[in-house]
């Protein structure tokens, strides 16, 4: 069972690691955020809609975590965020940000409402195989970690495990 260490461990790093993206997301002219860093690859404002996007698809994930342990999650998908990856590039810096902001704030609100054993419950899905609600949790500041990194131009200091060994292509609409 997850103790309160734990918990405000994972609450300080969420906060510090989105605190920090932001803080470089912020300072990006709008130019910058629509200019992709090689082609194919997401522009800033891309890579923003898919950070909101994951958002609610990790929230969802824990959710049904809590409601049925071992719950199977592919297929499970969150709400859609105020901005879609194909108009990522129609909504301005700030709009990104502010979606960004008002996500993290209701995942911080589920946090607060899990008990002590709920981190214990298990979801699983093809991409990343079975985690606790703890690592599914876990798994939002390290994906911030790593977009934090692209966002710079630097190589992600983390890369998440997954199941197949490779990253499933998510570039869908990357032209967009």
């Amino acid at each position: 069972m997850a103790d309160q260490a734990q918990v405000s461990d994972l609450i300080e790093k969420m906060t510090a690691e989105r605190a920090r993206l932001l803080a470089v997301l912020e300072a990006l002219s709008e130019a910058e955020a629509e200019r992709p860093p090689s082609p194919g690859e997401w522009n800033q404002k891309q890579q923003m809609s898919h950070l909101a996007e994951m958002e609610t698809a990790y929230r969802a994930w824990v959710e049904k975590a809590v409601a049925e342990d071992g719950a199977d999650v592919d297929g499970v998908r969150g709400e859609r965020p105020a901005i879609p990856l194909e108009k990522a590039n129609e909504h301005s810096v700030a709009e990104h940000v502010a979606e960004l902001r008002r996500q993290r704030g209701r995942t911080m609100a589920l946090i607060a409402g899990l008990g002590p054993e709920d981190f214990d419950r298990r979801a699983r899905n093809q991409i990343f195989g079975e985690l606790t609600v703890l690592q599914w949790l876990r798994s939002y500041y390290r994906h911030d970690r790593m977009h934090y990194d692209q966002v710079r131009g630097e190589e992600p200091t983390y890369k998440p495990r997954f199941q197949s060994g490779a990253e499933p292509d998510q570039r869908r609409g990357a032209s967009a």
